[in-house]
Formats: structure tokens, sequence, C-alpha cells
């Protein structure tokens, strides 16, 4: 049996992929998360008894931990999810995503080479680092162009400054330890468990409580969106078939603004709540003054892993916004108990103190 340690696997993506490897392999999963406000057991709920799946609640800058974990359960390949994610709590707490997402993929790495080392064999030849990151330490784009794995890093917030460290340091373990690495940079995530501080979870909820939409300056910032399940497929793949030392994108071929993507959460709600006295729900709309230093465009050139490995998205962004809607007003329990800590929608990342 194949066993995954999978970082930061009660969060957003890594709950996804926990679910998707559990649903669909007969792979074992040891499932190292913090728990931090965006980790929750909730999301792991229905696989806690699952025999396959090795809940720890620990750190990932833990060194004694990471070690223990990887000999105690034979890790075959280490897929690191866990970090600090959110730009605007960058802006707010920096030193939180450097710590998380320097420090704790560099501890990761150093704990891996040394379990990797003493490996041999078919063990040895088929280990891997896998590191989930982000189109975002590329900058911002200007009106065209794609993001590809070898544009030149230009990150603008802290959140991406520290991922940008983190992606840099898992290119020097390869080239320098030789430590078997893949880099995955993918474009925006949407879909289930994610933690309603993010664009599209925070507008549905505020929506449907009839609070104000706030949409960051003129709504005019584009993003390419990528539906959860897409990606953690292609992180499967990319871990299966992926060739040590390279970086590959993973994008969802649907770019769409802020204001865009607002407009058509309003129009599924419209439909799916047909008696809901907050209709029409743009009327909800406000904009407000614009987040330091929001990058422009990005947008992900994907054409490497499908031309190399043959994975291309399965769902438009029409049909992953109606399955993300739909999961999100099936599911007001999940909702309400990841939003019962500090958090309430509040803005956050506006420069100030």
């Amino acid at each position: 049996m194949r066993t995954l340690l999978v970082t930061g696997g009660a969060g957003f993506i890594g709950g996804n992929f926990v679910h998707f490897i559990l649903n669909t392999t007969d792979a074992r999963v040891v499932n190292l998360d913090l728990l931090t406000y965006a980790g929750n057991l909730d999301t792991l709920a229905v696989i806690k008894d699952n025999p396959r799946h090795i809940f720890i609640q620990g750190d990932i800058c833990d060194a004694s931990l990471v070690s223990h974990l990887l000999a105690e359960y034979a890790v075959d390949a280490v897929v690191n999810f866990a970090a600090e994610s959110h730009v605007d709590r960058s802006i707010d707490k920096p030193a939180d995503f450097v710590n998380t997402n320097v420090l704790g993929t560099f501890n990761l790495l150093d704990q891996s080479r040394v379990h990797w080392s003493n490996l041999s064999g078919s063990a040895r030849n088929g280990f891997r680092f896998l590191h989930v990151s982000t189109d975002e330490v590329y900058g911002s784009l200007g009106a065209t162009g794609l993001f590809t794995e070898t544009t030149p890093y230009a990150p603008n917030s802290p959140y991406s400054a520290s991922k940008a460290a983190s992606d840099h340091l898992v290119r020097a373990w390869f080239h320098t330890y030789g430590l078997p690495v893949l880099t995955t940079n993918c474009s925006n995530n949407y879909g289930f468990y994610q933690f309603p501080e993010k664009l599209i979870p925070l507008m549905i909820l505020k929506a449907q409580r009839g609070e104000p939409l706030p949409i960051y300056g003129d709504g005019g910032n584009i993003r390419d969106w990528l539906f959860v399940m897409d990606h953690c497929k292609a992180i499967w793949q990319v871990l299966n078939a992926g060739k040590p030392g390279e970086v590959y994108n993973v994008g969802g071929n649907s770019e769409r603004t802020n204001l865009e993507v607002v407009d058509t959460l309003c129009t599924l709600l419209d439909e799916l709540l047909p008696n809901s006295p907050q209709r029409p729900h743009a009327q909800l709309k406000h904009f407000v003054t614009d987040r330091p230093g929001h990058d422009r465009r990005y947008a992900i050139d994907a054409s490497k892993l499908k031309r190399e490995l043959g994975w291309q998205p399965e769902e438009t962004f029409e049909s992953g916004m109606r399955r993300t809607v739909s999961w999100y007003l099936d599911n007001p329990g999940w909702c309400a108990r990841v939003m019962d800590g500090s958090y309430r929608g509040e803005r956050l990342g506006a420069g100030k103190d």
C-alpha cells in the first residue's frame, strides 16, 4: 500500500485532495495539520473512521514530529499543501506567512531528504516530494499573455513572496541534494470546503444574509479559476507521472474578472433561492477601496501539463460554480461551524494596524 504524508490536509485544497485519494485510490494518507483557523476537522468528518486515513494534529515546523511520521509510516511521498494562503491576512501578519510557508517548507524538505537518503532500491527510486504552490509568485500580467513555467518570479504581496521563497527552496533541494521534487503552481481554486474569507464562499454567505458584497476597486481584477477537484486530479497525475525537478502549471482555462464572478454567483443564487427576500442578489454589490498592491491579472498556461501528462480540467467555470454554490447551500452546518472562531466575514488586509 502506498503511503502519502499530506500536510495541510484539513484545509481547503488539501482536504479535497485527501477525499479524492481515499475515494479513488487504495493509498494510505497520513494527514498532518496544525488546525489553524482555516483547517477544520469538519472537512474530514465523513472519512474520520476510514482505516486508510491517519490524522495527526501538528506543525510542519516541528522537525522531530515530521521525522517520526516519515519513518513510522514508511512514507512513499510527501504532498505539501500546508500554507498560510490569504493575501489579505499576509498584509496584516506577514510573520506568520514566513514562518509556515518558508521555514515550514524548509523543515519538510530537510526531513524528507534525510528519510529519502535512508531508503534503498525501489523505495528510494519511487519517493517523491510534491510542493503545491501558486501562480501569484509570477506577479501581475498585463491585458495579454499567460504565465508559463519559465516566467520570472515577481511576487508582490507577503503571501506570494513567502510562496516564491518556498518554491526556490524546493528547487534547491533537487539541484543540491538530488531530492526527487515536483512543484505545481496553480491558479485560483474554488469549490467545496473553502474557508469563507475567500471571494466565492464569502460572497455566497454574505448574499444569503443580505449583507453588502464588497468588490475591490472597479472589480476588474482578473483571475483564472480552477475547480478544486480538477486541481486534485492534476496533483495526482503529476505525483505519479511527473519528472523530478520539473514545474507544472495548473490552470482552469476560466479567466474572469472579480465582478463577473460576483455576477455569476448572484445569478445562480437568484435561481437556486427563488424565494429569497434578497433577490435580485446583484443589488447587494458594493464597491470598496482596493487592496494594497492588488495584482491586476493572473492567467495560467497549462499546456505543458496537458502535453506531457495528459491532464486538462473537466469542469467549466459555469458547471464548477453551480456545483460550488449548491454545495454551500446544502451544507449550512459546515459553514456555521467553521465560522464559530474569530473570523466573521470582516475585511482583512486594508493596510491598517
